[in-house]
């Protein structure tokens, strides 16, 4: 074995010699290693200075341009309302951050309902650091959007898009404060994952966009911007399962913006209403109905001098189509009345006593009440 390994050995020790040499001979010959030419004295490195890098059109990407259009028009919401502390006194507490979008340099802010959920005051912090006071002029649950004011002209204002242009699989960048206001103005991307996702909550069904750009809490109310960098929709919702990830919502912008001006002209959204109280298969049983037919809604309250009253429609009344959708729960109502404006007309197809009949109803303004 020894034998075997000599030859090595020598190879290594007479490497060593040889390179040993080199090094001596190089030390005894050149006094000093020479200096490299355009090499900064080690004593001026920072006096040294900085050549700006140009950027390239591979890091300009359509998602670099798109944050730098719409980031300044993002801001940050924080929510506060009055509680008791430790002593009793009323104080005010910060109940939450969301996000909102400028759409108008006049102060006109788009955000989430929930965001600005009784909200005794609101505090809108502006990409450039400044902090003002906000007032919410309109929120409507129905469909989590809001719009909030602020006494400022000349804002950075982002542009709305067309979100029924949208194709499955382009980029989607969400811009919005997830986690708080420490994480101001973060930039996520990913694609459009779906489209017209039909969501229920509530007694309402939400036509939303899918996305898989990472949406987290307090991105509520920020943006969804395309690549050509308009705002194709207001961020809302994300799911939150083990397991799940890269799901998240948002309120297409073409929805949104009839919505926002309504809150703006009227502080409200203005709906039609059809006056019935329904109850449908989901929720018959725990209430001790039993349905007899394998489709539709059961009318199980009138309201007085209502559109349905008017019409002629009854207690006990199965609604099966409302304008020739059909009906089987109590967001398909809705969804079906929500389509249509006040004073339109719409056929109404019942099932009364085993026999099928239409009505036809004027629909009324929605009691501010509702």
């Amino acid at each position: 074995m020894y034998k075997k390994l000599a030859p090595f050995f020598l190879i290594a020790v007479i490497g060593a010699i040889i390179g040993g040499s080199l090094v001596l001979g190089y030390g005894d010959k050149f006094s000093a290693k020479p200096t490299p030419q355009n090499t900064v004295p080690m004593e001026n490195l920072l006096q040294a200075p900085i050549v700006q890098a140009q950027v390239s059109e591979a890091r300009n990407t359509p998602i670099v341009k798109a944050a730098q259009a719409v980031g300044p028009a993002v801001v940050g919401i924080t929510n506060k309302a009055y509680a008791r502390d430790y002593f009793n006194r009323k104080v005010l507490v910060e109940q939450g951050t969301g996000s909102g979008v400028i759409f108008d340099s006049k102060g006109y802010i788009a955000t989430n309902n929930h965001v600005v959920q009784n909200a005794q005051e609101i505090l809108v912090s502006l990409a450039d650091g400044r902090v003002l006071n906000g007032r919410v002029l309109g929120a409507d649950p129905a469909t989590d959007l809001a719009v909030v004011k602020v006494d400022a002209t000349g804002l950075p204002a982002a542009v709305f898009g067309d979100s029924d242009s949208l194709l499955v699989g382009e980029p989607a960048i969400a811009i919005g404060n997830p986690l708080g206001l420490e994480f101001k103005g973060s930039v996520t991307a990913g694609v459009i994952s779906a489209l017209n996702r039909s969501i229920e909550i509530g007694e309402r069904k939400f036509k939303l966009i899918q996305t898989d750009a990472a949406i987290n809490p307090g991105n509520s109310g920020g943006a969804l911007v395309n690549a050509d960098g308009v705002v194709v929709g207001i961020n809302s919702a994300k799911i939150s399962i083990a397991g799940v990830e890269g799901i998240g919502f948002s309120i297409p912008i073409n929805t949104a913006r009839p919505i926002l001006q309504s809150l703006i002209d009227k502080g409200r959204v203005v709906r039609a209403y059809l006056g019935v109280g329904i109850m449908d298969r989901n929720n018959a049983a725990s209430y001790g109905y039993e349905f007899t037919t394998d489709k539709g809604i059961y009318i199980i309250q009138i309201a007085k001098n209502g559109p349905a009253a008017k019409a002629g429609l009854k207690e006990g009344d199965v609604i099966i189509k409302v304008a020739g959708t059909e009906v089987n729960s109590v967001a398909d109502l809705r969804g079906a009345v929500d389509a249509k404006t006040v004073g339109s007309k719409v056929d109404v197809l019942i099932i009364r006593g085993g026999n099928q009949q239409t009505v036809s109803v004027l629909l009324e303004e929605m009691p501010s009440q509702q």
